[in-house]
């Protein structure tokens, strides 16, 4: 068993440096889509498994995609930028008063990989290895200043700090490499289920945030005299988990088909180097997600699918708090330690859940040349109350359009494309520091996904 334990360990570090710098919020902090097939259709076709990693979304897939090595990257490009109105209150945020700024987050262009390969066992089962990039919460705020009047309201000078939020250059990295193995098997002609053993290795890094070392409950619980040591600027950390799918495949009919997956939430390790930072000392699990799907076949050529998918962000404390918690902290007048940054119900980003709805088409089914089109939509997950917080990861898309083909190749090979854009979206609230001030973030996206397909 530790064996086993020690290579997925090496696979996954492995797959985590070839995703190193993946960014895909798309979804809060979850793709659209995963496969350029299913990327093509936004998502949708969670009853329609074409290739081999169908499976990553759903684990009965194997079934479908045996005898199958896909290969792809997908160069992905997040536009996000954040502006803030002047103080009506002369910086009483103190270094919380942001700017005023008007800033475009850089590192606007990354690549995300997956590779998938799918084989049969007997006629009944198969087993499967997927592996691909996720990540997401990605900016980097370069220039911009907070602002504090250190005499109080009125005409006195004004102080700046440089930086979104008084500590230079501010930003936060996450990236995640999934490594899946998966075992699915029939049971009857028209049945099938899957389950996966999830390995996950997620790195993080933060800076810019030395200025909220006051309100950490290692400060607090030091008697105010120690700063904290894990808190910003602390280079990249890593922390690894383990986690579980199941999925069924159900085809009701020559043209009906319906499928199903839940994924559990995968609790990680801690990010040691950013325990002041991060809820219940570094925690950053990893969400529950599930999806069901329903594929029509109207003709030979054409099928039609909708899904829909859930993510539970609530449920992991430093995604899911609310940034209010920390309003309770002794260093604000509070009297809850444990609501400090750092501590069990410390402030975090305040997602809410999310609930997409996906359509997507096919046509040219059973020709050399075969292309998709869908959309997505559904409600983002950071409140008007949120914004401050959320400069640091602006997830607020809501709405995708894609396309896609695949072309045949010899012997029986394929070539996939798909294109996504998500559409503008922002939010605009007050900040909680200083309510007199107005902050807006902002994002959109595009995506081109390339993939190739060997059959055996």
């Amino acid at each position: 068993m530790k064996a086993i334990q020690k290579l997925a360990i090496t696979l996954i570090t492995v797959a985590l440096t070839l995703a190193s710098g993946s960014a895909s919020a798309t979804n809060g902090y979850f793709t659209h889509g995963t496969g350029t097939k299913n990327k093509g259709m936004a998502g949708a076709g969670l009853a329609m498994p074409e290739d081999a990693i169908s499976m990553a979304n759903n684990p009965a897939a194997a079934l479908f995609g045996t005898g199958r090595l896909d290969v792809g990257a997908a160069l992905f490009t997040p536009w996000r930028d954040y502006k803030t109105s002047a103080s009506q209150a002369n910086g009483a945020g103190g270094a919380f008063t942001i700017g005023p700024n008007d800033i475009k987050s850089s590192r606007n262009y990354f690549v995300i990989p997956h590779i998938a390969y799918a084989w049969k066992l007997n006629e009944e089962s198969a087993f499967g290895v997927a592996f691909y990039g996720r990540g997401g919460m990605n900016t980097e705020w370069d220039g911009g200043s907070a602002t504090l009047d250190p005499d109080g309201p009125g005409p006195a000078p004004i102080t700046t700090f440089t930086g979104t939020f008084g500590g230079g250059t501010a930003g936060i990295d996450l990236s995640q490499a999934f490594l899946d193995l998966t075992y699915a098997r029939k049971a009857g002609d028209n049945f099938a289920w899957g389950v996966t053993l999830i390995s996950v290795a997620q790195v993080f890094k933060a800076k810019g945030l030395g200025q909220f070392a006051p309100f950490t409950e290692s400060f607090v619980a030091s008697g105010f005299t120690q700063l904290p040591e894990n808190l910003s600027n602390s280079g990249r950390d890593a922390a690894f988990g383990f986690g579980g799918k199941i999925g069924i495949q159900a085809n009701l009919s020559p043209t009906t088909s319906f499928a199903a997956m839940y994924q559990t939430k995968i609790s990680m390790g801690e990010f040691d180097k950013y325990a002041d930072l991060f809820a219940q000392d570094g925690g950053f699990d990893i969400p529950a997600n599930a999806k069901v799907g329903l594929t029509l076949r109207p003709t030979d050529t054409t099928a039609v699918s909708f899904d829909i998918e859930r993510t539970w962000f609530s449920k992991v404390a430093s995604v899911g708090n609310p940034f209010s918690n920390l309003f309770n902290c002794p260093s604000l007048g509070g009297t809850d330690i444990t609501s400090c940054l750092g501590g069990a119900n410390g402030a975090g980003f305040g997602w809410d859940d999310m609930t997409i709805y996906k359509l997507g088409f096919e046509w040219g089914r059973g020709s050399d040349m075969v292309y998709r089109a869908g959309v997505s939509t559904g409600s983002q997950p950071i409140a008007r109350s949120e914004v401050m917080f959320n400069i640091l990861a602006p997830a607020v898309i809501n709405t995708h359009i894609t396309f896609g083909f695949t072309k045949k190749m010899r012997q029986n090979n394929e070539l996939s494309f798909a294109l996504m854009h998500a559409l503008d979206n922002k939010v605009t609230g007050p900040n909680p520091f200083d309510p007199s001030q107005t902050i807006e973030i902002k994002m959109f996206q595009w995506e081109a996904e390339l993939s190739y397909s060997w059959r055996f």
